[in-house]
């Protein structure tokens, strides 16, 4: 009897001391070494890719950000301002209900089909706002003008980035809105598009947020 219980407790001893010590691997020092190189290498992005300016953090450069007018009395859908460059629509799986401190938008995408009435509607009512708002005094934007990015949002709903083409195609209104010429927007637009991932990996892209940033700077010159 005495042997079974001392077996029992070396047992129990062994199974205690494998428990503390993989805690103390996996639980403490695994997470510590991960974080320690993900800081040291990639800080950045450990961080969450974050976008600052005036000395604060604005948002994050992977995650995109909407530009619009205070909402009006019983105004569900608030109207673009557009003295900013405006990114893709964000037609997710709908608005965060959690927290609603937040008017967050859930990431995925509405998995319409191309023939969809609904998903159709939302094209053609995204392209003629596209053309009438860009559309300034000596420069008229023609629908066949309007990218695909202008009026479909992506998988996730929520991306940071346009096209090159797109964001040339606002460069007459942003120009008339802020009071700069086209060839100093033209300049903006230029200086941050990003071309392809490793050269070859993705599209020509052009971050909303680092771009806005960009033009207030510009703008508060003039």
């Amino acid at each position: 009897m005495n042997n079974s219980v001392t077996n029992t407790a070396r047992l129990l001893g062994a199974g205690l001391r494998a428990l503390l010590v993989l805690t103390l691997v996996t639980g403490v020092i695994y997470p510590l070494v991960v974080t320690g190189i993900a800081q040291g290498l990639f800080g950045n992005q450990a961080n969450g890719s974050e976008i600052k300016a005036d000395g604060r953090v604005v948002g994050s450069s992977l995650i995109g950000q909407s530009y619009n007018l205070p909402p009006k009395k019983g105004q569900e859908t608030p109207d673009p301002d557009l003295k900013w460059f405006q990114g893709r629509p964000a037609n997710g799986l709908g608005s965060n209900s959690v927290n609603t401190q937040y008017k967050l938008l859930l990431s995925g995408a509405t998995n319409l089909a191309a023939d969809n009435k609904v998903l159709v509607q939302q094209v053609e009512d995204a392209k003629a706002a596209v053309v009438k708002d860009n559309s300034v005094p000596g420069y008229t934007v023609r629908p066949s003008d309007v990218p695909a990015d202008a009026v479909t949002s992506s998988g996730s709903g929520l991306d940071p980035a346009i096209s090159p083409q797109y964001a040339e195609l606002q460069v007459h209104r942003i120009a008339a809105k802020n009071g700069l010429s086209v060839a100093q927007v033209e300049k903006l637009v230029e200086d941050h598009t990003q071309g392809r991932t490793l050269g070859f990996m993705g599209e020509p892209r052009v971050n909303v947020l680092e771009l806005n940033i960009a033009l207030k700077d510009l703008a508060a010159k003039h």
